[in-house]
């Protein structure tokens, strides 16, 4: 059984998420809350698995919870609710900067079937995904970083990440210098104003130069592009000169954007000379982009399970064969450095 707290201010919600939860058998509501303050008492109590925290609340806001939960409570993963605003969206990648496992959007929609159906189809494996990671398989380690690639000039990078997305990427751009040689494509599974907010919170980190990714604008080296939510972010090669270009097509995976759509545009446009790095997540997109890539001559590189949020899609493309190189999340930013020949004692920006 998986035990789950539930808070949230409105009296409406928690009985909603309640309701949801109890028709699953492998979870158990141990309690609720209507505030932080009462979320910290009741989670130091109660050691549960999955905090469901909601942002704006009186007396204590998430966020501030937050930040006392990952202390007192460590070991909770904690599921932030999130309104689809500007401000919401903001607090949310503060938030999951701060620790939180993933979140949840509130319901846009004033039906209150449709309601119940977005809580549930995005809450629930996102509560299940919690499970402990059997690291017993050598496959899973990080590998020697020193190993030798077939060739030895990359000219693309692509990352594809999802749950624990957030997080993960700001260990990994920040550390990479202005002098980066080569694009950067990022798809993270996250909705529309998310992305956007995403983007601006890595570019006041970063040395590099990042956004989110616009239609018909070329690529160009040292600036890093991530998918907008909803859209499906490739690239395209027009008059010599790659491209960006974003379409609605149907989702992959469940998914848009998808990984699998940036990857195997990415193989057709750069041949062989692209890298792809794939890091936590839940699911498998990214496995067959990542065998177009294998399939042209490139590298693909996947986080480790001991450092992935989630081990879903690095594990996948690992089982597949398709991995060159498993990394801890330590290791990446050094990696990439070297796969792509940055010159450490170039001048860079203070």
């Amino acid at each position: 059984m998986i035990r789950v707290l539930v808070v949230d201010d409105s009296a409406i919600m928690r009985k909603l998420i309640v309701d949801i939860l109890k028709e699953e058998k492998d979870i158990e509501v141990v309690d609720t809350a209507k505030n932080g303050r009462e979320a910290i008492e009741k989670a130091k109590a109660l050691k549960p698995d999955v905090i469901t925290l909601d942002i704006e609340m009186p007396e204590m806001d998430g966020l501030e919870a937050l930040k006392i939960l990952k202390k007192e409570v460590p070991s909770a993963k904690v599921i932030m609710f999130s309104s689809l605003t500007q401000e919401g969206a903001k607090a949310t990648i503060e938030a999951l900067a701060l620790g939180a496992y993933d979140f949840v959007p509130k319901p846009s929609t004033k039906s209150f079937l449709e309601s119940v159906k977005q809580i549930k189809d995005q809450l629930i494996p996102k509560i299940k995904s919690v499970v402990p990671i059997k690291r017993i398989s050598l496959i899973y380690r990080p590998s020697p970083v020193k190993k030798v690639l077939k060739r030895d000039n990359f000219n693309v990078l692509g990352i594809g990440v999802s749950t624990g997305g957030p997080q993960t990427l700001m260990q990994i751009i920040p550390k990479l210098p202005k002098n980066f040689p080569v694009p950067i494509l990022i798809v993270q599974h996250m909705p529309p104003i998310f992305t956007r907010q995403l983007a601006e919170r890595l570019d006041s980190l970063s040395q590099l130069k990042v956004k989110e990714g616009e239609q018909g604008e070329p690529v160009k080296s040292g600036v890093v592009y991530i998918a907008p939510g909803d859209f499906h972010m490739v690239v395209k090669k027009e008059n010599e000169i790659h491209k960006i270009r974003l379409h609605q097509g149907p989702p992959r995976n469940f998914c848009r954007p998808a990984v699998d759509e940036l990857f195997e545009s990415i193989a057709e446009t750069y041949d062989g000379s692209s890298v792809g790095l794939i890091l936590t997540g839940m699911g498998s997109d990214g496995k067959e982009g990542a065998k177009k890539i294998k399939e042209q001559g490139g590298v693909i590189l996947a986080q480790d399970a001991e450092t992935s949020v989630v081990f879903g899609m690095p594990k996948a493309v690992i089982e597949a064969g398709l991995a060159d190189e498993v990394l801890s999340l330590e290791q990446i930013p050094q990696r990439l450095k070297e796969i792509f020949k940055v010159q450490e004692n170039a001048k860079r920006d203070v």
